[in-house]
Parts: structure tokens; sequence; C-alpha cells
């Protein structure tokens, strides 16, 4: 319930932030305008943005056109926050088999965050855009058992300890790049648009986390690969209306790599998104 209540707390607060840089963003892109950024909607434009950084073109261009251009751009922007939980699945199951049960986890505070940094695309009118993106993803298992992921062992593995965590979490890092094909409407009364975005995900491990916390030992980290697939790969979907939405995504390979007794466990994730 804690987790929920703080997933409702954060989607508000986005939206709220949100609203409030829309304008911000769009004075300031104003202001820096030269003569070159006057050309044809064909050319490259570079562009720093944040959440949903075309729908105020849109807006714009509807003056003087009856639809938008196509044309590339290439965007630093802070976008697609994703925050959610995670769910590991045992060859198609949600129940972990008696090889994988010492990584039992407490579901509503094992999670998922993410978010993209930049952006190269292409739209082809107002209503189809595709683009290739760059961002960080975190999943954040939080084991219940009282136990630590052994480092740099031949496989994944693991010592029982004899001592009480009050928190025991495993953690992955990936660099993650979705190619998105994205559609939506026109604006309705309300000047927002509904969305619906899909493709293939992409991701590179960049680090795995052990963070523990008890009485006996304080707060600990560890770090390794801990065996986490170096390249994941799988696909999302998302939803949404005006700057928010929900999102779920699903990896079509293993979890973990080089760990026999792990083949066949995945993973996927869903939950709330901010800034489309």
């Amino acid at each position: 319930m804690k987790r929920l209540i703080l997933l409702l707390i954060v989607f508000a607060a986005g939206q709220a932030v949100y609203a409030d840089t829309q304008d911000h963003t769009v004075a300031s892109l104003d202001s820096v305008k030269t003569d070159s950024t006057k050309k044809k909607n064909r050319d490259i434009q570079f562009k720093v943005t944040w959440g949903k950084h075309d729908d105020r073109e849109d807006k714009k261009d509807s003056v003087k056109h009856s639809s938008k251009h196509s044309g590339v751009s290439f965007d630093l922007t802070f976008s697609r926050f994703d925050l959610g939980f995670s769910k590991l699945i045992d060859n198609g199951s949600f129940t972990l088999s008696s090889k994988n049960n010492f990584l039992e986890y407490n579901g509503w505070k094992t999670s998922n965050v993410g978010f993209d940094i930049v952006q190269f695309g292409y739209r082809f009118n107002s209503n189809f855009k595709v683009y290739l993106a760059g961002g960080f993803d975190w999943t954040h298992i939080r084991l219940q058992k009282d136990i630590t992921i052994k480092r740099d062992w031949p496989e994944l593995a693991w010592d029982q300890d004899t001592i009480h965590f009050d928190k025991n979490r495993f953690s992955s890092t990936y660099l993650r790049i979705p190619l998105s094909f994205e559609l939506r409407t026109k604006d309705d009364n309300n000047g927002k648009k509904f969305r619906f975005v899909f493709g293939p995900d992409m991701g590179f491990l960049l680090n795995g986390r052990v963070k523990q916390k008890s009485d006996e030992r304080g707060k600990q980290k560890f770090d390794d690969d801990y065996h986490f697939t170096k390249f994941r790969y799988g696909a999302f979907a998302r939803i949404g209306y005006g700057g928010a939405g929900l999102y779920a995504k699903y990896y079509f390979n293993d979890t973990f790599e080089n760990s026999p007794n792990q083949k066949g466990l995945r993973s996927m994730a869903f939950g709330i998104t901010v800034g489309f």
C-alpha cells in the first residue's frame, strides 16, 4: 500500500512539474531562435526539451499549416520517466521454482525506474513519429531472505547469513535504447492528445549491486555484474493522455547469463510514465 501511495504522489507531482515547465521551456526556446531555425521543417532540428517536446510546436504550426510537416529532429531531453513494479517470471510462471526461490522478493518493494535523456527521430506527419532514444533503467529487487549474493562467482550463487537484514536489495542498472513508434490523435477540446507508443527495447548492463542494511553491519554496498545479462532485449508499450500514462515492458532473454540454474528466468515491468 505504501508503494501504491508513493506512485500516486509521484504521478501528481510529475503532472504539476510538467505543467509549470512547459511554458518556461517554450519561452526559453523562443529566446534563442536564430534565422537558421526559419528553414523548412524538413531540416534537422536540435532542441533541449522536457517531456512533450513537440506539442507546443504542433500548436504554433497549426496557425500556419493544416497538418504537421515531416522532419528530422535530435533532442537532449528528460522524457518518459517510468516508475513502476518489476516482476520475475520463471519459465512462464510468477512463482519461483526451487532453484530460484532464494530470489523470493517483496513485490510491493521491487521496483523499476527509468528515463530517456536523448533521442533522434523522424516525424512523418502530425499523427505518426518514429524515434530512437537513449537513457537509463534501474531494477531493484527487494529480497526477502537473509542472504548475500556472491561476487566473482562462476554462476549466480549466495551465502546464507546468520543476521537479519532490514533491507536487502539486489539491483541492476542498464543503458536503455528503445526504438519507439508513436501514434497520436489530434488535440481534443482540452488541447491534449491520446498517445500509443510501442517498439523494441534494448539494454546494455552498466553494473549490478547488492545493498544491505542491518543493525549488526550497518549499511553495505557491493558492486559486481552478478551474472546479469550483458545485453537484454524485449518490447514495450505506452499509452497515455496529455503528459502521463501507463507503460509495460517484457524482456525476451534471460535475466541472468552463464548461470544454468537461472535458465528461463525472465523479467517484466509495469507502472506509470510521465513526460511523453
